[in-house]
């Protein structure tokens, strides 16, 4: 019988020996869970990186009662009042509690000025692990009064061996330069990942539709584009014909090569980034966003 769990729960890490990368960090949160304790911690970086794995691990180490919350979902102040105020202040019978706030760069400022009252008044029963893409839009008081830690990526030839070793697990065949473009894709995202795996697995065989093939280089096409040309109407169409409905990798890419584009002006680059990614969360046609981020960008480097 076929096993349709998916890949992203099944080999979702439990324990901190079996997280992937980011060394430092697992060091830092062991010290606390030898001492059944932790601070309260933002775990900041790219999606797809295991910011939320790793909350989950403590709360599992901890053995601990604890709240989730996805503030993608959840994020105004009634939900910190009612849900996350709830929680703290009831009794446990079982050492700290601990609230996880997924994605809580989401969190409006109200509720992030009351989430800051919950976690002053409820300092000696209560934990909080706060994730998200984007640390500077938690306000400072919340910052201040957690340990901030950054999540980087593994490099990809980690990644890559990762993912070929839950293939030969899953007695998923597979070649080496179909797994390199799988990671070339969707990197930093191991999350995208392993669910273009998941679909890509044919009876046993790894076979990526070739659409995904097609589409793997445009970013890398828009990018020259906007360094040689900087002609917004042959980007667009670089784009459209790409067939690519999530941005995130062009995102990532003019962020990481602004400097060859934009020189002394990557700061500024950023500003435009950070916004027009954040707004695509919002947006319906995520197209019309990115060719709104790249005319603003062009405006600048001009």
């Amino acid at each position: 019988m076929k096993d349709n769990t998916l890949l992203v729960e099944k080999y979702r890490p439990t324990v901190l020996q079996d997280y992937v990368g980011n060394e430092q960090v697992k060091e830092t949160i062991q010290k606390y869970l030898d001492q059944n304790d932790i601070q309260n911690f933002i775990f900041y970086g790219p999606a797809g990186t295991g910011k939320t794995t790793l909350a989950k691990i403590i709360v599992k180490n901890l053995d601990c009662d604890y709240l989730y919350i996805n503030a993608s979902d959840e994020n105004g102040i009634d939900t910190i009042r009612d849900k996350v105020k709830g929680f703290a202040s009831s009794a446990s019978w079982n050492g700290i509690k601990v609230v996880i706030l997924d994605e809580a760069d989401f969190i409006t400022i109200n509720g992030q000025a009351a989430l800051r009252n919950v976690i002053e008044t409820f300092s000696r029963s209560t934990r909080f692990i706060l994730t998200c893409n984007f640390v500077e839009r938690i306000i400072d008081p919340i910052q201040s009064r957690c340990q901030v830690l950054r999540i980087v990526p593994p490099s990809k030839s980690v990644i890559a061996k990762h993912l070929a070793d839950i293939m030969g697990k899953e007695n998923i065949s597979h070649d080496i330069k179909e797994v390199a473009t799988i990671v070339n894709r969707n990197y930093p995202d191991i999350r995208k990942m392993l669910n273009t795996i998941q679909v890509s697995n044919k009876d046993g065989k790894l076979e990526i539709d070739q659409s995904v093939l097609a589409s793997n280089n445009y970013a890398k096409e828009v990018l020259r584009e906007l360094t040689k040309t900087k002609n917004w109407i042959k980007i667009r169409q670089i784009i459209a014909d790409s067939g690519v409905k999530d941005f995130e990798e062009l995102y990532r890419l003019l962020f990481e090569h602004s400097s060859i584009y934009a020189k002394d002006k990557e700061g500024s680059i950023a500003i435009i980034l950070n916004e027009h990614l954040h707004q695509a969360n919002f947006r319906i046609d995520k197209e019309i966003n990115i060719m709104s981020a790249i005319a603003k960008i062009i405006q600048t480097i001009k």
